[in-house]
C-alpha cells in the first residue's frame, strides 16, 4: 500500500489520469461513431452528388446575375446565407431565374429545366454555402394540423397590412406590391415567412413559431377556399374596389332615375 500511495502521490500522476481519461473518451466516441457510419456515410453521398449537381445548375442559370461563387453583383444579391428555402420558393415559383430585373420579380410558369430534381440540386448547393432555412417538412405546412381561427388572429396582427384580409395582395411603394396567395401552396406560405422575399420582413421562430406558422397556413387555404357570401367579391380587395363599385351603380342609378322622372313629367306637360 505504501508503494502505491507514493506513486499517486508522484507528480506526473495527474497527467496520467487526464491522458487515460481522454483516451477512454476517445475510444467511446469512435465506437459510437463507427455505429452510426453506414447511415451517415450514404446521406452524405446523397448530398456530396446534390451539391455537385446544384452547382452545375447554378453556373448555367444563376451566375450571371448571383456571381459564379454566388457573392452577388450589381444585378443581383449574394445567395450566401440565404439557404435552401429561399431557393425553393423563388424557384418554385417560377419567380427565378428572372426574365428582367425589376423592383420585383413578379410570379410565373417555372422554367423548363425546373422539377423536383433541380430544385433540390439547387438548394442543396446554397444550403452549402452558408446555411439559412431549410425547406419545412410536409408537417410543418399541414394545414389539416393548424388552427384556423388562430391563424386568422395571427394573420390580421401580422400580414392583412400588405396581403389584406384574404390573402388577395396590394401595392405598395417604389413598384413593389404584395402578392396574392391564391397560388402560393403550403410550403411556399412557410418558405415565404422564414425567407422574407422582396419587401417581406423574416418572420424567425421567435417571432411566429413553426406551430403559428401552421395556423396561418390553415387560415389562409381555408379563406381562400370559401365562396363569397354576396356572390361577387370584386377581388376581394377592400374598400376601394367596393366604393367605387358602389360610386359607379349607386351614382349611375340615381342619374338614370333623374333622367326618367324629369322625361316623364315633360311629356305630362
Amino acid at each position: 500500500m505504501t508503494r502505491i500511495t507514493a506513486r499517486r502521490r508522484h507528480p506526473l500522476a495527474r497527467y496520467a489520469v487526464l491522458i487515460f481519461a481522454l483516451a477512454l473518451f476517445g475510444v467511446g466516441y469512435t465506437a459510437v461513431a463507427k455505429l452510426a457510419e453506414p447511415a451517415d456515410a450514404a446521406l452524405a453521398a446523397g448530398k456530396v452528388d446534390d451539391i455537385a449537381e446544384g452547382r452545375a445548375l447554378f453556373e448555367q442559370h444563376c451566375s450571371s446575375c448571383h456571381g459564379l461563387n454566388a457573392e452577388g453583383t450589381s444585378t443581383g444579391p449574394t445567395l450566401i446565407g440565404v439557404g435552401a428555402a429561399a431557393v425553393d420558393f423563388q424557384v418554385s415559383s417560377g419567380r427565378m431565374p428572372a426574365a428582367n430585373p425589376g423592383a420585383q420579380a413578379p410570379r410565373k410558369p417555372v422554367a423548363k429545366w425546373v422539377n423536383e430534381d433541380s430544385i433540390r440540386q439547387l438548394a442543396a448547393y446554397v444550403q452549402s454555402l452558408g446555411g439559412g432555412p431549410t425547406i419545412p417538412t410536409a408537417d410543418q405546412v399541414d394545414p389539416a394540423k393548424g388552427n384556423a381561427a388562430r391563424g386568422g388572429e395571427l394573420f390580421r396582427a401580422n400580414c392583412i397590412q400588405c396581403h389584406n384580409w384574404a390573402g388577395a395582395g396590394g401595392a405598395l411603394t417604389q413598384g413593389k406590391y404584395a402578392p396574392n396567395l391564391n397560388s402560393s401552396s403550403p410550403t411556399q406560405i412557410y418558405e415565404a415567412m422564414v425567407t422574407g422575399p422582396q419587401a417581406m420582413p423574416v418572420f424567425n421562430d421567435t417571432t411566429i413559431t413553426p406551430e403559428e406558422k401552421r395556423d396561418i397556413i390553415a387560415y389562409v387555404t381555408e379563406v381562400r377556399g370559401q365562396t363569397d357570401p354576396g356572390g361577387f367579391g370584386l377581388g376581394r380587395i377592400g374598400p376601394v374596389t367596393e366604393g367605387l363599385a358602389a360610386w359607379i351603380v349607386g351614382i349611375s342609378a340615381l342619374a338614370l332615375a333623374a333622367i326618367w322622372i324629369t322625361a316623364k313629367r315633360r311629356q305630362k306637360s
